[in-house]
């Protein structure tokens, strides 16, 4: 069992007191440090000691990587220059950002070398950056087991292990990976190990490579964050895109990501809003290294107002300022939403989860609110006059807020007073907004109500009900005569893909629909094994999931896929 790590009665307050060296304060007091968040201000004392393994339990955008980075930075030997410290997070961003970090909290005087290496560059660079020396290695998973196969990278050395979002790392399948690490790594003295989440599969991993750890939990385990406000809207599946489309211009300020479920409904929504005037990019599968990083490099210097992404590809992403996540559509797994809702209200700052949701996701929302131990607020869809309004006040604000001391403008003045002699100061103003709201009052002129009506609601605690599984169905039965929901004639599909491929049914959900580019609403039930899988599809769409998924690898292994009452995939 671990050992939980007691908080002193007397909080402490400094980064001093926590034992951080002079050095690195200064360092850090340049960056506008001045106390510890509650992660920092517990996990800090234990780290510093170097000898303790430790599970550190908290939301992103709490401060988690000058948790583990200060204490790294301070117990590493500067005059050896070789790996002695290992730090392995999820994805490419999330390693540069942890690199960027580590440089900015380092003492300027102090000679140390921190190195990343992860996926979609240069090995070659890489091995170079390697062979130079340095203290502290900040790698993705995959990227560094290609530089221990090549004997590219020396771990007998490592002291201390640092396993960033550990809770992302198993989602995206990489399980076998991290236990292959920390196999090499076998003069570790601590391993530290940091993750939103603890599901079973982490601490199967903590129990068989640390060490009695302590272990720390920030607020409650899958709790958001307090400063987010969970919101959601209800309405019918087909006014799903019109619903998005107010909440976006209901407010005007807005900078966020929009998650859909699958590339197909990223390119669509994305297409479409940006065919309709909106400052938008999306990002999926299909994107090379460079196409994600310019992406990325526009949305973080706030060129574009939003991005739409899959939760496969929005992974490892840390952006700050972000004011709104949209959930286009619920995930079936809380954890997800976790994670979404997570990249918003961070560093102290407030932030706004919302969701659209239709009757079928009722009960969905319903479990979010158990795990989260929090309120979904449900909030009218904004009318189109509320919308115009909105956005008015927003544009006033704007004028009055607008800095015109640098300009040239009094040169101009006589002949704007001239123009404008004989017209009235309201008649201007008019014109203004006239210019700036005309598409605006256009579009929204006769736009029609999209809440629930009262028929709508009986419909959605149908779609509750349905959810929960109160209903009579008819059931088909599989040779050992375990029923499958039938809601239809489903077509079964059989697949030599499982839990030991490091699937949850959640991100087995989200692999087949961004392989096929099909929709959730043709799937039925899947049931998942250790070594494969059933899925039931509307018999319309089975072919063409068969044909995009059949013959395809994963993971260096080659995926079957077939009509499970063909021979090929029954059960024995």
């Amino acid at each position: 069992m671990p050992l939980y790590y007691q908080q002193k009665s007397i909080s402490v307050n400094t980064f001093e007191a926590l034992g951080i060296e002079e050095g690195l304060l200064n360092s850090i007091k340049v960056l506008g440090f001045t106390q510890p968040t509650p992660i920092q201000e517990k996990a800090i004392p234990v780290l510093l000691q170097g000898t303790k393994d430790f599970i550190g339990l908290a939301q992103t955008g709490t401060g988690k990587t000058a948790a583990f980075g200060l204490p790294l930075l301070q117990l590493i030997n500067k005059e050896d220059r070789f790996p002695q410290a290992l730090i392995v997070c999820p994805t490419r961003e999330l390693c540069l950002q942890i690199t960027s970090d580590l440089e900015k909290f380092k003492n300027k005087k102090t000679n140390v070398h921190v190195t990343a290496v992860y996926g979609g560059t240069s090995i070659t660079m890489q091995i170079r950056d390697l062979k130079k020396g340095t203290h502290i290695v900040v790698a993705t998973p995959g990227r560094l087991i290609d530089l221990i196969e090549r004997k590219a990278i020396n771990l007998e050395k490592i002291h201390y292990v640092v396993l960033d979002e550990a809770d992302e790392m198993l989602n995206m399948g990489f399980k076998e990976d991290i236990e292959f690490i920390l196999k090499n790594t076998p003069n570790r003295q601590s391993t530290w190990l940091f993750s939103a989440t603890m599901p079973p599969e982490i601490r199967q991993v903590s129990k068989r490579y640390m060490d009695k750890p302590f272990e720390i939990t920030i607020g409650k385990t899958n709790e958001g964050a307090a400063n987010i406000d969970h919101q959601y809207y209800a309405t019918q599946h087909h006014n799903r895109y019109e619903v998005l489309k107010r909440i976006i211009d209901f407010n005007p300020g807005i900078y966020g990501i929009v998650f859909a479920r699958t590339k197909a409904d990223t390119q669509d929504i994305a297409e479409r809003l940006t065919r309709e005037g909106y400052d938008i990019d999306a990002i999926h599968g299909d994107l090379t290294q460079q196409q994600r990083d310019k992406v990325m490099g526009l949305f973080r210097d706030k060129s574009i107002q939003l991005l739409i992404a899959t939760d496969v590809a929005a992974r490892g992403i840390d952006v700050t300022g972000i004011t709104h996540v949209i959930n286009y559509e619920l995930p079936d797994d809380v954890e997800v939403y976790t994670h979404r809702s997570g990249r918003t209200g961070r560093a102290g700052k407030s932030g706004v989860s919302v969701s659209i949701v239709t009757p079928k996701e009722v009960y969905r929302l319903r479990q979010i609110e158990r795990i989260l131990n929090a309120r979904v607020h449900k909030m009218d869809i904004p009318s189109g006059k509320d919308v115009c309004r909105k956005q008015f006040f927003h544009f006033i604000d704007k004028m009055l807020q607008a800095d015109i001391s640098h300009g040239e403008y009094e040169t101009y003045l006589p002949i704007l007073k001239e123009k404008f002699e004989a017209v009235e100061k309201e008649e201007i103003l008019q014109r203004v907004a006239a210019l700036e709201f005309d598409r605006f009052l256009k579009y929204y002129e006769n736009a029609a109500d999209l809440n629930m009506r009262t028929e709508d609601r009986r419909t959605e605690r149908r779609g509750e009900r349905v959810e929960r599984g109160d209903r009579p169905a008819s059931r088909d039965r599989d040779t050992k005569g375990r029923s499958f929901s039938s809601g239809g004639n489903y077509q079964r599909l059989f697949v030599n893909l499982g839990t030991k491929d490091g699937f949850y049914k959640a991100s087995f959900l989200q692999f087949i629909l961004d392989m096929s580019d099909l929709k959730k609403e043709v799937l039925g039930r899947i049931d998942m094994k250790e070594m494969t899988s059933w899925i039931e599809i509307e018999p319309s769409a089975g072919k063409k999931m068969i044909k995009a998924i059949d013959g395809k690898n994963y993971r260096g292994r080659k995926i079957r896929m077939n009509d499970a009452e063909s021979g090929g995939g029954r059960r024995k």
